[in-house]
């Protein structure tokens, strides 16, 4: 028995010591994280340029993890513990947002002395973009065929897309509150993006209307609102860095730079909350 104390003992120890000699570096694996940056030109912008899309990368990886908690919240009727993560992702995407302010200190000169070194890559192939796109509720499946080449990756994408969106687990609470919802939008196929729907607004017009008696989903409607809000400032802010920089030549990798990144701000993920404002 006193063996297998004191082995015991020695375990804990050595876990102790490993803990107590880990570094910063170690804990944050500054490492890999420092010795990611590889440009390809002998240019001193492309740094910049590799920087900036890290940085959004790092913070889109958050928002992810706040967004798709949120979601399992709102699903288990813990709606107040979503909001704080929802208030934390409006002030990561104010952030992630202030990243095109600095790469619109690029020059058109500048970016075409590395550009060709890019090749077909492109940040229209963020997979991380496009699962956030999901989890809010925008679901274009023939985006995935961009990531045939790695079929780990596009069944990962599969199944973010044919997840519920925040939207529709919002709208799945609406009901358990007793507002009336057209049951084809209760069960309706959560792999399609969610259309506008009368029953919606009108259930989202009774909480606005009656803010004491729904508070919690009051709340939780203008948390998605700052986020939308916040997103298509983002796309605003990319748009015109990108006209800034490119003006309207054809993006890398074939995107359609200005043209699409203007159409994509039509795009509404919550289209109800929108179009209340004006019957308030």
């Amino acid at each position: 028995m006193q063996n297998q104390h004191d082995a015991f003992k020695d375990e804990r120890d050595i876990q102790t010591d490993f803990k107590e000699k880990m570094t910063y570096s170690d804990y944050l694996g500054l490492d890999t994280l420092l010795n990611s940056h590889h440009p390809l030109s002998n240019h001193h912008d492309e740094m910049l340029f590799i920087s900036v899309h890290h940085v959004s990368e790092i913070w889109i990886k958050q928002i992810l993890h706040e967004v798709n908690s949120a979601i399992q919240d709102i699903r288990a009727h813990r709606l107040s513990t979503s909001f704080k993560k929802l208030a934390r992702v409006s002030v990561i995407q104010d952030q992630l947002k202030q990243v095109w302010d600095v790469l619109a200190t690029l020059t058109p000169a500048e970016y075409m002395e590395f550009r060709d070194s890019l090749g077909s890559a492109s940040g229209f192939q963020s997979y991380q973009n496009r699962m956030l796109e999901f989890a809010l509720g925008y679901k274009t499946e023939h985006v995935l065929k961009i990531y045939e080449h790695d079929p780990e990756l596009r069944d990962t994408l599969q199944q973010a897309h044919d997840a519920p969106s925040i939207y529709d687990v919002s709208i799945q609470a609406l009901a358990r509150e007793g507002l009336p919802i057209d049951e084809d939008v209760l069960n309706r196929d959560v792999r399609l993006t969610h259309q506008s729907n009368e029953s919606v607004k009108q259930a989202w017009l009774t909480v606005y209307r009656n803010v004491d008696q729904y508070w919690e989903l009051y709340e939780l409607a203008e948390e998605l609102m700052d986020i939308e809000d916040l997103f298509q400032q983002w796309r605003f802010r990319h748009m015109k860095t990108v006209e800034r920089i490119i003006g309207f030549k054809q993006g890398t990798g074939g995107s359609g730079g200005v043209a699409y990144l203007k159409k994509v701000l039509e795009q509404y993920f919550f289209p109800e909350l929108w179009e209340l404002r004006t019957e308030l």
